[in-house]
């Protein structure tokens, strides 16, 4: 198979050129976050919950939003484009009880309810209970909001607090220093639903044994008081509309709506409603996007007529602004990292970190006067690496929970973002990067599967079993593999030509990658996998010698990647139109998609391929 090559010069050309532009007079990529039903049901019924007379209008708003956007089947996913799921239909079943005036949703409702009860087995609050702890596991952080909003509503029968889990708010009264001395990281996303829900169930369902009634009593007002302290500014707990939504709702529960969170958050969720009436799951992910931007039009030969010296200059100035420089007063994590927004409602995480370690590489060209930042960025994910040599999102932890747990998505990452630094690092730093570096290497190499895929933690596909995204984790592994000086190589080549031929063998007929039994594939997935595969040929790896140490298919490989770009050419006719696939998964399996995504990642393999082509050429 041949490429037509000026077809594909031209549609590299628009693409990238509609990705510059999108920057706007800004100094970088906002980006749109999807709409989430999810989120706009909790915002809903937070705002009902406050004063449904003053917020009436968003109210009836969301709920219409709600109806427009119900699945044929009933039910709700996370977005317009998501399967149904159970969370979020039973939220939405919920926010319906904030109208003024239900009888107007009766079809909504008796249609959500006929597919809980397929989904269940039956309309009943012990069944209904038990598919959302079921969903969730050990892991109550979000199977306890949904069920504490669905007893606010009434959803859950006469004595509905007897169905909903206690949360030891108490826990939030100790300094935080015993948890680290403990190894038990409380993280900014659990620790406002453990207060805010907490206080909700002792205030309607007073524990029976008079101790805990006692200490919960006294720790009440302190804990309140933390709740206040960590609020961002703007109120946006995590820039998280269903978190700030569950805080507001439960401490209005609690007799704590003249309180300044709840006026607060209030404040967050009237200015974060979108236009069409809805919410999205969180405010943007500026920071995140605007490093794989960078990092997709720096592969172009004419990346600096793309983005001229004074346009680097201004996103390098922005980007360094976004260093955390100090302790997170929210999470005490420390100073070095990065966030996914430059909003005051972020966390420093390794993903975001390492993506802005990439980008200030590509903005300089390693240049002294970064340094000094770079060398923070890769202490901060250092310290930051779990026992078992993989990378965690937020913090070190134990590795039960998401936050805390190892996985191969921002392991490649960091491997990859210590690998732009290493020669520039001080010899003790060096040695210390090096080492983690080795570790992560048999990380990764003993959580490949066995048919050669790796699994990430923060992107899913709905088509997948247990909703997960190999294609995704795989090409990011292979994207990050790919960084490593030769000597970092030995014992994973294997790995790596296990994983490009497990992306091989589940190449669709027509070139794309996506989800499995028929499902759309996606123009994300495809460009992860065409810009992995891409990346490995020879004359467009960073060192010649990687292709000759490690086994690849290079023919196959080859024909892949030509019937990859064919199909993204074509579905990327109108770059002003791009489809958005709901890959994004966010804390506890929320999904969103992001506009951004498919046409960054679109950019970035085209890319690939035309300095494929061209090398070889030469």
């Amino acid at each position: 198979m041949d490429i037509d090559r000026r077809r594909l010069d031209e549609r590299l050309e628009r693409l990238k050129s509609r990705l510059v532009n999108l920057r706007g007079e800004s100094a970088h990529w906002p980006g749109r976050l999807s709409s989430s039903a999810l989120a706009t049901a909790t915002a809903v019924f937070a705002l009902s919950s406050v004063d449904p007379v003053q917020y009436q209008s968003l109210i009836a708003n969301g709920l219409d939003w709600l109806v427009q956007n119900q699945n044929p089947d009933g039910g709700w996913g996370d977005t317009i484009r998501s399967q149904s799921n159970i969370s979020t239909t039973m939220l939405g079943w919920a926010a319906f009880t904030a109208a003024s005036q239900t009888q107007a949703y009766d079809s909504a409702i008796s249609r959500a309810e006929v597919w809980l009860a397929k989904r269940t087995g039956a309309l009943e609050t012990d069944a209904l209970v038990e598919a959302i702890y079921e969903s969730y596991g050990e892991d109550r952080t979000f199977s306890v909001p949904i069920l504490t909003m669905c007893a606010l509503a009434g959803r859950l029968g006469d004595n509905p607090w007897a169905y909903v889990k206690p949360l030891p708010f108490e826990l939030a009264a100790l300094p935080h220093q015993i948890f680290k001395w403990l190894n038990l990281n409380v993280v900014s996303y659990a620790l406002p639903a453990l207060i805010a829900i907490g206080q909700a169930n002792f205030h309607n369902n007073p524990p029976a044994n008079a101790m805990t009634r006692f200490i919960r009593r006294l720790t009440r007002n302190k804990t309140l008081r933390i709740l206040q302290n960590i609020q961002p500014q703007n109120g946006g707990f995590l820039e998280a509309t269903p978190l700030t939504s569950f805080v507001v709702m439960t401490l209005a529960a609690a007799d704590q709506k003249a309180g300044a969170v709840v006026s607060k958050g209030i404040d967050f969720l009237v200015k974060s409603v979108q236009t069409d009436g809805s919410w999205p799951i969180d405010t943007n992910l500026a920071t995140w996007l605007t490093t794989l931007s960078v990092n997709a039009l720096a592969h172009a030969p004419d990346y600096k007529t793309l983005l001229s010296h004074k346009d680097r200059s201004q996103i390098l100035t922005w980007l360094s602004g976004q260093q955390y420089q100090a302790e997170h007063p929210y999470t005490h994590a420390a100073s070095g990292g990065w966030a996914w927004t430059d909003l005051p409602g972020a966390v420093p995480d390794a993903d975001d970190t390492a993506g802005a370690l990439i980008a200030l590489h590509n903005l300089t060209g390693g240049d002294d006067d970064v340094t000094g930042q770079a060398f923070a960025g890769v202490k901060w994910l250092l310290d930051i690496q779990n026992r078992d040599g993989g990378i965690p999102t937020f913090c070190k932890g134990w590795g039960r929970l998401p936050f805390d747990r190892s996985a191969p998505d921002p392991t490649a990452g960091a491997l990859a973002a210590w690998s732009l630094w290493l020669e520039q690092l001080p010899a003790p730093a060096k040695k210390r990067a090096e080492y983690a570096m080795r570790r992560a290497v048999v990380f990764l190499k003993q959580n490949q599967t066995p048919d050669g895929a790796w699994i990430p933690l923060w992107f899913g596909n709905e088509s997948y079993p247990q909703k997960e995204n190999p294609v995704y984790g795989t090409a990011r592994v292979l994207l990050g593999l790919n960084r490593l000086p030769m000597r970092f190589l030995g014992g994973v080549e294997a790995n790596i030509t296990a994983a490009v031929q497990w992306l091989l063998d589940i190449q669709a007929d027509d070139g794309s990658w996506g989800g499995l039994n028929s499902a759309a594939s996606s123009i994300e997935e495809t460009a992860l996998a065409t810009d992995a595969l891409a990346a490995l040929l020879p004359g467009t790896t960073h060192d010649e010698s990687f292709a000759i140490a490690v086994p690849l298919p290079v023919e196959n490989m080859r024909q892949a990647v030509y019937r990859a770009a064919q199909w993204l050419m074509q579905h990327t006719e109108n770059p002003d139109r791009i489809h958005s696939a709901p890959i994004g998964l966010y804390f506890a399996r929320l999904w969103y998609y992001e506009e951004l995504y498919p046409l960054i990642f679109a950019v970035a393999a085209l890319q690939k391929v035309k300095n494929m082509l061209e090398n070889a050429e030469s």
